[in-house]
Order: structure tokens, then sequence, then C-alpha cells
């Protein structure tokens, strides 16, 4: 049989109800049943035992990720990432406590990859009651801290690209530490996904040490990314880079003081409040950021529209609207530092 996700399927949708029904409290079944579907057609199309292996391995992960996540999708998370070779007595391991310490005080919780270093300042900081730990199975380096060890939500991941799902859609904020290899691809991935408009606007904050690991960076990005045209002047609102921790977490506090969330739909942009706009603020931003409007839009005031019908907890939240290019998601990011001065 042909198995269709938008066609009738005869017998199988009939043994599909049946498994559904017996199965009992099934939430949203009909994307359930294109998820039973998907895995059929995989087993007609795929014979290779190692991408079904690697198919099942993911469903399992995603499906562990979710249900250690959801009990606290309430409250507001920040990963952090930086090296697992930091010594607790170096500076910048003690810097990485008293931030995580700081918005653990505010409400916030940490994801951290679970390991040594850096992610064990975090998780140390904010406490294990306010910590996740998402770890990787590697052959060195890579084992839970012990402030996370035996703690429920630590999740333990073969696949690192199921791990970054978890670590970036999960945060609401990001902070990147000093590290190596694996926290310079953390940071560019997320770096990537902002600029690309794949992941919600977010802050990210780049925590220095006394070297200047970040202020090197950001000189090679001057000169060797920006001058040769390879990113925007733009997209140094996606980051701040600053060495005090009270400035790191007050940026990220400073991110949600008006500005709440926001939706894409279609050529929509969606931007939720915690704080309505005057008439006059709204004027302010259209004179300030003509480039992120469509030719012949506005930004308007409206209430939830029929695309956010699956978040009925943010109904009533006042709302922006306008026509978006989907191209200058740094300026985008521009636009909500400039919502939340008003």
């Amino acid at each position: 049989m042909d198995l269709s996700f938008s066609h009738t399927n005869e017998e199988v949708d009939r043994l599909i109800d049946r498994l559904l029904a017996a199965s009992g409290d099934i939430y949203h079944p009909e994307l359930v049943r294109e998820l039973l579907i998907a895995a059929l057609k995989i087993g007609q199309e795929t014979d290779y035992i190692p991408d079904l292996k690697l198919i099942n391995r993911t469903l399992r992960e995603m499906r562990y990720t979710t249900r250690v996540f959801a009990p606290y999708r309430d409250r507001k998370k920040i990963t952090i990432f930086g090296s697992a070779r930091t010594k607790p007595e170096e500076p910048i391991y003690q810097t990485c406590v008293r931030f995580a310490r700081l918005l653990a005080d505010k409400g916030w919780m940490a994801i951290t990859g679970g390991g040594g270093g850096i992610m064990q300042a975090g998780n140390e900081g904010a406490g294990s009651e306010n910590s996740f730990a998402v770890n990787i199975r590697l052959p060195f380096e890579q084992h839970a801290n012990p402030i996370m060890q035996r703690n429920p939500r630590l999740v333990t991941y073969k696949y690192f690209f199921n791990r970054k799902v978890a670590f970036v859609k999960e945060a609401d904020a990001v902070a990147v530490f000093p590290g190596g290899f694996g926290t310079l691809d953390e940071a560019m991935e997320v770096f990537t996904l902002v600029q690309t408009g794949k992941t919600s606007p977010k802050p990210l904050v780049l925590v220095d040490d006394a070297d200047g690991f970040w202020e090197q960076f950001f000189e090679f990005v001057k000169e060797q990314l920006l001058i040769k045209g390879l990113i925007s002047g733009e997209d140094f609102s996606i980051f701040t880079i600053t060495k005090d921790e009270h400035e790191a977490a007050q940026v990220i506090e400073n991110f949600y003081r008006v500005y709440h969330s926001v939706r894409f739909h279609d050529e929509l942009v969606i931007i939720r409040l915690n704080n309505p706009l005057t008439d006059e603020q709204i004027r302010t931003l259209e004179q300030e950021f003509p480039e992120l409007i469509l030719e012949g839009g506005r930004i308007e005031c409206c209430g939830p529209l029929e695309c956010e019908d699956d978040q009925p907890d943010l109904a009533q939240l006042p709302r922006l609207r306008f026509p978006f290019n989907h191209f200058h998601y740094g300026l985008l990011i521009a636009f909500i530092h400039r919502i939340n001065t008003f």
C-alpha cells in the first residue's frame, strides 16, 4: 500500500484509529496519526538498518527531552556554553558561578552540557534544583558533573544534533564563556540560527575573561567578516560582549522588559508585548526601522491571530504586527532592544 498523509489509507486508518483508542489519553491525535504513518512509511522505504536505528534513537531522545522539560515550560531558561577544561580556581569559572546565581535568584533555570568546567560552574551557580544538564556520551571528558548526577533533569544523548536542539529550543537566552572547538561550534550555531530566523530572537551574551577571549574574536569578526562583506553591520545586534556578570545578567533581563515573544506567519511578524505601546512609540519604530517593513506596510496594534490558537495562554498579551521582509533578522533584534527602551 502507498501510504499517504493527506488521503485515506483504508484499512491502515482503521487500525490506527483502534490503536489510538486502545492507547487512551492521546493528545492531538491528528498529529500522532501523522507520526504513526511516518513510521510506517520509513519501514516501507528504508531497508538500511543503521538509518532505521538512527531515526528510532532520534525520536526516543526527542520524546524524553520533551518529557523532562515540559513541567518547566513557564519558567525562563538560559543555556550556558563554555569549556569543559576550565578549572574551579580560574576567575572565569567563578564569574560563571556568580552569573548563574544572579539569574537563578530572578527565577531563571540554567541549561548546561552537564559536564565539568564552565558547565559545572553554571549548574553550581544556579543550584541543582534550578538546573538541567543535556549531556553527551563521549569516550573522554564528558561525564555528568557532581551537581547533576542522579538529577531528574539530566538527559544523556547519543547524537550531538539532538542535544543541540535541546540547547536552543528550550532556551530564552544564551551565554557563552571562553571555550574550545565545541564551545565555538555551539556559539556559531546560535549566531546562525538567530541571523537566519530559524530560532526565535533571544539575547546572546559572550562573557569574556581577563585576556579578552571574545574581544579578540570581535576583532576577527570585524576585520575578516564585516569588512569583506561576509556579514552585515546589523549582525552585531545579535550579541553582546561583557566581562561583568552583572551586566550580562542585566542584558538578559532587559530583553524581556517590554518584549515577550514573537510569532512568524507568512509575511507577518507578530510581536507580543508585556505592556502596550502608544501610537507615538509605534510611529517612532516605523521611522527608525523602515527596512524591516515591506513596502506599503505599517506597524499595527492587534489581538491574537488565528494562527496563534495553539498558544491560548498568550492570548491576553498586547501585540504589534507588520509585514516583515524575512531578511533583516539582526535588525529585528535591534528593533526588540528599541521596544525595551520605551
